[in-house]
């Protein structure tokens, strides 16, 4: 009906000349932190020094800017600087040859495709190389030519208009982009140059015929830029960021059978400290005094949607296979001269925080599988027993019937139909209209929210976490492994990088309050491998990135084949 509401987005302007007064270009400086860690098993710290437990220690961050290497090292965080996708993805069978399919036609794609094509857990067939042809087709569009497409403006003289298809929400959101950022496929001397300021262009003179400016106009759109930049990166909305790479991954996503959705529960990583009574990695006794707290994050996920079409239209999702955490800070520091260096900065520091709570939350998540939700503060004193009353004045307003034992009940609540029954009529309105005499008074319309007070006096914990249309299940891990691969998809600036992290099931117990053995890394290590930055702008690093989501994607939701059956228990 609104045509996507596109008019919404404010549009770069089109023409030769650049607009004037337009802010400069936000400096693209890329986080530079890339901690390592000792062997696995050592001490954080002197061994004269008393050990905090790694719990206490992340409970004690209040604010972002107060977190350090310290606490990078307390989790045993050992960063891998870009790694190519045979070191990024567990098991590199899983990544196709996309070499021998770049070098196929569309008809020899077509004909290879069936063959191509593997089982998934989902029991579907994954993607082949037919998909795989026309994905890289649409995303090698030059973005000239797909902005001209997604504003629905001519192409140029003797050029016929490019087809988007699939990738049309991508150009789409990279076209609102490039009002902030400048288009780094164009060389900068292009898209950087004017015309020509000379009195006698301001005047108007020098332009013999109609047909000059026509070969003028064709000249300019053939070689020189027609969209330009008005705005910097940093006043860029952050919604626009977020659009864009779910758009991208979703160009792979829906053909794996998966899709890139929010979370209807904000994802909070949840810190239990142990219980002062447990001694040993048990769990922890109902009403025990534990500490929890947590970190939230505004980062999405990316699901596996059910096979049958109930589920799937009740909204129903499985998962998370991977997180998605697009961030929005752009002052970044240089990085240091020296590429091995170990220095880092406040600010790259959070951005590598950031990113590792959102690995964190999806570990959690996918440890969901096969629990029950136990809430914080389940049994809790603090969630059963009132706290207030007992001053010198004695009770006062409805605390008074409370203690004489009357229950009043909730003011809001709807009555039964005997207790309508029970109340005396009201006297009839003295009217001399049939209306007055026939109809009686008109109900109270019960309250959907409780008063102020009503809901002060309620002693409960707190409301639940867990999503109950998500199918919590590690979807993809390793079968015996006593970790789990966590993949991240990370976005920057008009930039994506995507980071595996091998998050132990050790740690993810001293999270939720198991003892943390004496300020050891009892769970060894999180390994966390990280790709290189690839630029939406560049046709052939979008495509680059598109094949490392394509193996991500391969990789997690590939079929493994069924478990040997014991000869022994058959006989049994």
């Amino acid at each position: 009906m609104f045509g996507t509401l596109a008019h919404l987005m404010p549009a770069h302007p089109v023409g030769s000349k650049p607009p004037k007064d337009v802010p400069p270009p936000t400096p693209i400086n890329f986080p530079h932190c890339h901690p390592r860690v000792q062997e696995d098993g050592r001490p954080r710290s002197s061994p004269s020094q008393p050990q905090k437990p790694l719990t206490a220690l992340l409970q004690s961050i209040i604010r972002p800017t107060e977190i350090t290497l310290t606490h990078l090292e307390a989790l045993g965080v050992n960063v891998t600087q870009d790694a190519p996708a045979a070191d990024l993805i567990p098991d590199p069978s899983y990544i196709p040859d996309f070499a021998t399919w770049d070098g196929l036609s569309q008809e020899e794609a077509r004909d290879a495709n069936e063959t191509s094509r593997r089982p998934l857990n989902n029991g579907n067939l994954s993607p082949g190389t037919l998909t795989y042809v026309d994905r890289r087709r649409e995303l090698y569009i030059q973005n000239d030519a797909a902005f001209r497409a997604v504003r629905r403006m001519q192409p140029p003289p003797g050029k016929t208009q490019v087809r988007l298809g699939n990738s049309f929400e991508f150009f789409r959101n990279l076209e609102a982009f490039a009002s902030f950022w400048d288009d780094t496929s164009v060389p900068k001397a292009a898209s950087t140059s004017t015309p020509s300021d000379s009195p006698e262009d301001e005047k108007g003179v020098g332009r013999s015929s109609t047909s000059d400016d026509g070969s003028d106009s064709e000249k300019t759109a053939q070689e020189g830029p027609i969209f330009f930049r008005t705005g910097s990166g940093n006043q860029m909305p952050p919604e626009y960021r977020l659009n864009l790479i779910t758009a991208f991954l979703k160009l792979v996503a829906y053909d794996f059978g998966c899709n890139v959705s929010a979370p209807r529960t904000e994802p909070r990583l949840y810190i239990t400290a142990p219980s002062s009574t447990s001694a040993a990695p048990q769990p922890t006794p109902p009403g025990s005094s534990t500490r929890s707290s947590y970190f939230s994050s505004g980062c999405t996920f990316i699901f596996r949607t059910p096979t049958t079409r109930e589920a799937a239209r009740s909204g129903i999702v499985e998962g998370p296979l991977a997180a998605v955490s697009a961030r929005h800070f752009t002052n970044f520091p240089q990085p240091p001269d020296d590429p091995s260096s170990t220095a880092t900065d406040t600010d790259s520091l959070i951005d590598l925080a950031r990113e590792l709570v959102a690995g964190l939350i999806t570990a959690q998540h996918r440890a969901r599988e096969g629990k029950t939700e136990k809430r914080v503060g389940e049994d809790a004193w603090w969630a059963t027993k009132p706290r207030w009353g007992g001053g010198a004045g004695g009770p006062i307003g409805r605390e008074v019937d409370y203690k004489e034992g009357d229950d009043i009940g909730d003011k809001d609540e709807v009555r039964s139909k005997d207790d309508m029954q029970r109340q005396p009529p009201l006297p009839a309105p003295s009217s001399s209209s049939s209306r007055g005499r026939d109809k009686g008074p008109a109900a109270k319309k019960a309250r959907k929210n409780l008063a102020i007070y009503d809901n002060y006096r309620m002693v409960r914990p707190p409301s639940a976490s867990w999503d109950k249309k998500t199918r919590y299940t590690a979807v993809g891990r390793a079968r015996g492994a006593e970790w789990d691969d966590i993949f991240v998809v990370s976005a920057l600036f008009h930039h994506v990088s995507i980071l595996r992290v091998r998050v132990p099931d050790r740690l993810l117990e001293v999270l939720d309050g198991a003892p943390d053995d004496g300020g050891r890394r009892s769970w060894g290590r999180v390994d966390v491998t990280r790709s290189r930055w690839f630029d939406f702008f560049k046709a052939e690093e979008r495509i680059e990135a598109m094949q490392l989501v394509w193996s991500m994607m391969a990789y997690l939701m590939r079929k493994e084949p069924e478990e040997p059956v014991d000869a022994n228990m058959e006989d049994a």
